[in-house]
């Protein structure tokens, strides 16, 4: 059961001790300091004998008391005299009785204390709050705090949860003050959410997709898509936990309490004006800020890019890949080539910057001129020599001989061969180099129908025997058809029996075209000439017409000739 003494007052304590000439052990009593010494501070507590406290108990700036003679202090009695007489008081004490009280007297009130964070401890911090009391992890924050060590040496308010004088048992809460003030916050603030109000916030947490942001006691979301009218990768490239930011409600859900947030609607819309700043033809700088495999973009400012590509990166080079060419973060220099503006499109190209070398080459290689050149590719349609860096000519197939009848440019070229080829024809548009070789010889077409006039015989080797006759010929690179109807004047059922490839046949010429680059051939008109029939008098009178076979071959007078008499037979 508590004494009357355990249920005073602190100041009916020290009221009473004024009363008596005695004063008690472990009594508290205001005392006036007398003196101030090195180990020792003198004290007067209104009784016979003077007081001593240890120097040490009072706080020091510096090595220098802060402490003076006159100053009021309470004490508590330690003990009654010592051998000199004087009373033992203790200051710390006395400080620490009046903490506890004035803890115990502000918990029953519900009101609030401070103290500093002191350290770490298993499950929380330790708080300095005259005495020392324990803050729970859980009550540190309104939401989990993983490094609690940031706390150290910081000084908040708290509200005393738990309080046991006894063991000495002091639970803080700073949750519960915040929660209290989020209350409060989030009550004003909800009378001023509205889609279109502008508002001021903190950045309580971070995310790869945007943030959250704290209105007061209402979070909001600030998408990164809503942060910048320009590229951002990370949202952490512009703000920071903490930071305040001006925002505005985009969507605000009364229901569900959800609230969208932009910052890049409060400014101005960058593409607003880029018609009139960035006009076609307009040479630009830019940061390549994302690479695709057809192309490049690129930024002139936040929120306006533009692609350049693949196909607008070099004049003269085959660019596979604008890696190739450029890398995220390169400043290049571009032309716009076209604008957009309601769809936010801009077209640059890279080449437009440097002069066009096509445009040069008709100056430079007039239709005629003789180039040298190495193979530098061969297709199924021709080869494309290198005339000058990223620059190729293509040699058509049929541009490659006028004699030899090419299947695939590399039964004559290789892939490195150094050539000659005459210039045919320069596109510029189109960017295409015409070249020939077989122009850089006489068409021996333009001498076969005089060297060899129908009604010639000649003498030549069989090269090729088909179905409907035999090819023959009669000088390298040129060759004849005789018709199997033109073999002899029998009816010969197989013409791969009657000849064979690699033969030397005689054969007389019954038809020719230079136009199509065709001979007809007879061995059987030898036989018929032999006998005495003339042939040249004969093609004069007909003026050798053409015989169209249906494999495309060309038939000669074997029809005609039928059924007419032959002198000498």
């Amino acid at each position: 059961m508590r004494t009357q003494e355990e249920t005073l007052s602190f100041e009916d304590l020290l009221n009473e001790s004024y009363a008596r000439d005695e004063v008690l052990e472990g009594e508290i009593v205001s005392a006036t300091v007398l003196a101030v010494n090195k180990d020792f501070i003198s004290v007067d507590i209104g009784y016979k004998s003077e007081g001593l406290i240890q120097t040490s108990e009072f706080p020091s700036i510096n090595g220098e008391i802060q402490v003076k003679v006159g100053d009021k202090v309470d004490v508590m009695v330690e003990s009654r005299e010592d051998d000199s007489g004087h009373l033992i008081l203790s200051k710390e004490k006395a400080d620490r009785i009046k903490v506890w009280d004035d803890i115990s007297l502000a918990c029953e009130r519900d009101e609030i204390v401070e103290g500093t964070v002191t350290g770490r401890v298993k499950g929380g911090l330790q708080v300095d709050i005259g005495v020392r009391a324990f803050l729970p992890g859980s009550q540190v924050d309104l939401r989990p705090i993983r490094n609690l060590d940031k706390m150290i040496g910081e000084r908040f308010q708290f509200k005393v949860i738990k309080f046991n004088k006894k063991r000495g048992n002091i639970v803080l809460s700073r949750r519960a003050l915040l929660e209290k003030e989020r209350e409060e916050k989030r009550g004003a603030t909800l009378q001023h959410l509205a889609e279109g109000a502008v508002l001021e916030g903190v950045i309580k947490n971070m995310t790869d997709y945007g943030a959250f942001v704290d209105l007061g006691g209402v979070d909001g979301l600030l998408h990164v898509t809503d942060m910048s009218w320009g590229r951002i990768q990370n949202p952490a490239e512009l703000f920071q936990v903490g930071s305040v930011v001006k925002v505005k409600i985009l969507k605000y859900d009364p229901e569900h309490e959800r609230v969208s947030l932009g910052i890049k609607q409060i400014q101005e819309d960058p593409w607003l004006r880029a018609q009139q700043e960035f006009p076609v033809g307009t040479k630009v700088s830019g940061k390549v800020v994302s690479l695709t495999d057809y192309g490049a973009f690129i930024e002139l400012r936040p929120g306006i890019e533009g692609l350049i590509h693949v196909s607008e990166m070099s004049w003269t080079k085959r660019v596979k890949h604008p890696s190739k060419i450029v890398n995220i973060g390169d400043e290049v220099g571009a032309m716009v080539l076209d604008i957009d503006q309601e769809n936010k499109r801009i077209s640059f190209g890279m080449k437009q910057v440097e002069p066009n070398p096509w445009t040069q080459l008709e100056e430079k290689y007039p239709v005629g001129t003789v180039i040298r050149g190495q193979v530098r590719n061969l297709t199924d349609f021709g080869i494309f020599i290198g005339i000058e860096d990223g620059i190729d000519g293509l040699v058509h197939i049929s541009d490659l001989s006028w004699t030899h009848r090419v299947k695939h440019p590399s039964e004559i070229f290789q892939k490195g061969d150094e050539v000659e080829a005459v210039v045919l024809n320069i596109d510029v548009e189109n960017e295409r180099f015409s070249l020939g070789i077989k122009q850089l010889h006489e068409d021996p077409w333009g001498r076969i129908p005089h060297v060899y006039p129908r009604g010639a015989r000649v003498k030549g080797t069989v090269s090729k025997v088909t179905d409907f006759g035999a090819f023959i010929e009669i000088e390298p690179g040129i060759d004849g058809l005789c018709h199997v109807s033109e073999f002899a004047e029998e009816h010969v059922e197989n013409p791969h029996d009657f000849v064979k490839p690699g033969d030397q046949v005689e054969v007389m010429i019954i038809d020719i075209d230079a136009e199509d680059r065709k001979i007809g051939l007879s061995m059987k008109a030898v036989k018929k000439a032999e006998k005495g029939f003339d042939y040249r008098a004969y093609l004069a009178q007909q003026n050798a017409p053409a015989i169209k076979t249906g494999k495309g071959g060309m038939g000669t007078l074997g029809d005609a000739l039928k059924g007419l008499s032959v002198s000498g037979e």
